[in-house]
């Protein structure tokens, strides 16, 4: 009697012993067991396992993270930020999810300016780079001058009249006068251009304002013979 209990309780520790390494070798894959024989999940991404509780990212696609939990990877993807409205410069690394901000300013006409920058284009021009990334400009409005012939000089945006205000005495525009003196262009004919001082009159009016004594004959310059 006591050798058939000793035959039905080994048998009964073979068969333990079987299912226990079946377990061992013979798990589903994405699980392991600890040294203490408790089952522990896994997670493989990226050519790798990776434990509960363990936080990676994906190798095709740098803006997925994902957590390993019990049941599985739980993945989300980064949303990237919006750039400065002011960016000028962006960068694109192989290793970053979102694109980076290297520079911010203004642009304008193939140039870069800083923020708050005060800059000037051109002689008639003013501009500020604004902190929206706009450069704002003002452009100067030159009166008319007072003169038919100004004279325009590098550095400066507005014309300047170098002999002073003067004007044609007719539309012929052959013979210029100066402004402000009344002046005989011959022996009949007095012509007198505007000073200057209304500037309204300058703009289209360049002609000299002239009376004529009557009964008059213009004298003819006498031929001299050598």
């Amino acid at each position: 009697m006591m050798g058939k209990v000793l035959n039905v309780r080994l048998s009964l520790e073979r068969r333990f012993c079987t299912a226990a390494l079946a377990l061992l070798f013979c798990a589903p894959a994405g699980f392991s067991f600890s040294v203490a024989g408790q089952q522990e999940s896994t997670c493989e991404a990226n050519g790798s396992l990776y434990y509960v509780g363990e936080w990676y990212f994906l190798d095709s696609d740098h803006c997925t993270q994902c957590e390993c939990t019990a049941e599985g990877s739980a993945c989300a993807r980064t949303e990237c930020t919006s750039l400065p409205a002011a960016c000028i410069h962006v960068s694109h690394y192989p290793t970053d999810c979102c694109p980076r901000c290297e520079r911010i300013g203004c642009e304008y006409r193939g140039v870069v300016y800083d923020l708050g920058q005060n800059f000037q284009p051109s002689e008639c021009e003013q501009c500020t780079c604004d902190s929206d990334g706009i450069a704002r400009c003002l452009v100067a409005d030159c009166a008319p001058p007072p003169c038919v012939n100004p004279v325009y000089e590098s550095g400066k945006c507005c014309p300047e009249c170098k002999e002073g205000p003067n004007c044609y005495v007719d539309a012929s525009r052959s013979q210029v006068i100066p402004a402000g003196v009344p002046v005989w262009v011959d022996s009949c004919t007095k012509c007198r251009c505007h000073d200057g001082q209304d500037a309204g009159y300058w703009e289209g009016n360049r002609l000299a304002t002239c009376s004529r004594l009557k009964n008059c004959t213009p004298e003819q310059p006498s031929n001299q013979q050598n």
